[in-house]
């Protein structure tokens, strides 16, 4: 590699590269425009001048999570004894002291699950009631995302009358873990299935039923929590939105219509004026400067690049939170990051994108929306960061994922261990390689191109080597056969963050709708 940067990253298209061809965006070129309501021009972005950014010691947060608003609705029957016939339904709730024992029951218990969350969360108050009419033009409904019916009582027509409200719902039912509820013996038949030998309710099924743990009720109100701050969300896109291998105006397409994601375009020609601007800007230059020197003297981190690149990461951190900070949202992706980044900011993005998601963001590489909804979804549901990464080839039950941007907060809280590189396809900038520790549970998403069937993949890590691949590596072993992952595998990246979420993903994607598999 030249001593010149731009000389060599223009035309060089290495194996993360997004697109199929680099545009150039240097000098005066024009941005192209894209199709679709997905994706907003830049205009509003073409005045913005450092000048005009908060002061200093202010770099902005991310904007905190939406809470999913719940409203519990607990359905029940008063019995009137009656001679010589049925007058009673199964269960344990017969009369109206009984009722009031359980609804306390109830708050306790959603008392406890607001205690347990790890996700913003909002109960409104308990509805205990015995006719759906009660609950017509009830303003708690309105404003409710998820409807939690405890199913103890009522007649069919009740429950109809819920569903037509256009809410999710989550049905729960008692067996052991209090007085047994009727509907834990008719929802299926006389529910689910409306007297038939099929599902026959929309929008709900069989995977929407809880029977006495509250732990599972909690798991799928996460999952809802993840989708609702997915949908309709706003990320900063710099050079715009693109698909690996897919054309951008398709992209755009399964964009507004998966998931009425609001990208904003930022071109590269408004990205550079306001880098120069901030260049110029001395409070912000020597805040770079001691932000990294507070950064290189965390506990094992080691400097393996020239440290005026990790400085330049800290200046292009600062940039992009003012973006973000503008567009009133906390994600940002990269496109073109293989090379015209790196010419415009004069270091790479792979060490900001890594800090950015560090602090709470949501900052992926590539700009690649056949996957960055899934970031956008798995990050919103765990409440961590998220490693876009590029799979290998599965083997022997296990497979190297690796790439240059990878969080070190990946469990939300610790800095994991890394060495300060520079980019490895143009040996320029600055990159972490993390050593994620071996042992660590781990979900993966893999998208498709088509936006209409996404695989999961639970796996462990089994190493973190330094093979000369994209820095941050980790090698994971998985548990299903490696020739049928090998033939199932679609799209390119994965998604990979801490812990277990392949449930509370599956759950989501039904309402997108995206079909969903773990293997």
């Amino acid at each position: 590699m030249s001593g010149n940067p731009s000389a060599d990253c223009v035309s060089f298209q290495g194996s993360c590269c997004a697109c199929g061809g680099h545009e150039s965006w240097l000098g005066g070129i024009t941005r192209r425009g894209f199709l679709g309501g997905a994706v907003a021009s830049s205009a509003a972005f073409a005045g913005l001048a450092w000048a005009s950014a908060a002061p200093a010691h202010v770099r902005g947060d991310p904007p905190p999570r939406k809470p999913l608003k719940v409203k519990p609705i607990f359905v029940y029957n008063v019995a009137t004894p009656r001679p010589q016939t049925s007058w009673r339904h199964w269960g344990g709730i017969e009369t109206q002291a009984q009722a009031d024992e359980e609804a306390a029951r109830i708050r306790q218990e959603l008392d406890a699950l607001q205690g347990e969350a790890d996700f913003p969360l909002e109960f409104l108050p308990l509805a205990a009631i015995r006719s759906a009419r009660e609950l017509e033009d009830h303003p708690d409904v309105e404003q409710a995302d998820t409807l939690l019916i405890y199913a103890a009582g009522g007649g069919t027509g009740d429950y109809n009358a819920l569903g037509n409200l256009g809410k999710d719902l989550i049905f729960f039912v008692r067996h052991q873990s209090g007085p047994i509820y009727l509907w834990y013996e008719i929802i299926s038949p006389r529910y689910l299935r409306q007297h038939t030998d099929a599902l026959a309710v929309e929008g709900v099924d069989f995977q929407d039923v809880v029977v006495d743990r509250q732990d599972e009720i909690l798991w799928r109100l996460r999952a809802l929590g993840g989708l609702k701050n997915t949908r309709g969300s706003r990320i900063v896109a710099i050079g715009g939105l693109g698909g690996w291998s897919q054309p951008r105006e398709k992209m755009a397409e399964l964009v507004e219509d998966r998931w009425q994601l609001d990208v904003q375009d930022v071109g590269y020609d408004d990205l550079g004026r306001l880098i120069a601007d901030a260049r110029a800007d001395q409070a912000t230059v020597e805040r770079a400067r001691e932000r990294a020197a507070q950064y290189l003297e965390l506990p094992n981190t080691v400097l393996d690049t020239d440290p005026v690149q990790v400085e330049r990461s800290f200046l292009l951190d600062d940039v992009f939170r003012r973006l973000m900070r503008e567009a009133d949202c906390g994600a940002i992706t990269v496109h073109h990051c293989m090379g015209t980044i790196m010419q415009v900011s004069e270091t790479t993005a792979c060490l900001t994108l890594s800090l950015l998601n560090d602090a709470g963001f949501l900052a992926f590489c590539e700009s690649d929306f056949v996957a960055i909804p899934a970031g956008i979804l798995l990050g919103h549901i765990c409440g961590k960061p998220v490693f876009l990464n590029n799979p290998c080839y599965p083997h022997r039950n296990l497979i190297t994922l690796a790439h240059c941007t990878a969080p070190r907060k990946m469990d939300g809280q610790r800095d994991e261990p890394a060495r300060i590189m520079t980019h490895f396809e143009s040996d320029f900038g600055a990159a972490p390689k993390v050593d994620m520790p071996r042992g660590q549970v781990l979900t993966n998403i893999i998208t498709d191109f088509a936006a209409e069937h996404w695989l999961g993949l639970r796996a462990e890590i089994l190493d973190h080597p330094l093979l000369p691949i994209c820095r941050s590596q980790i090698e994971i072993r998985y548990d299903c056969d490696s020739q049928v992952l090998a033939e199932r595998m679609t799209g390119f990246h994965w998604m990979t963050c801490y812990g277990e979420y392949l449930r509370e993903v599956g759950y989501a994607l039904k309402r997108v709708p995206i079909g969903w598999e773990v293997l």
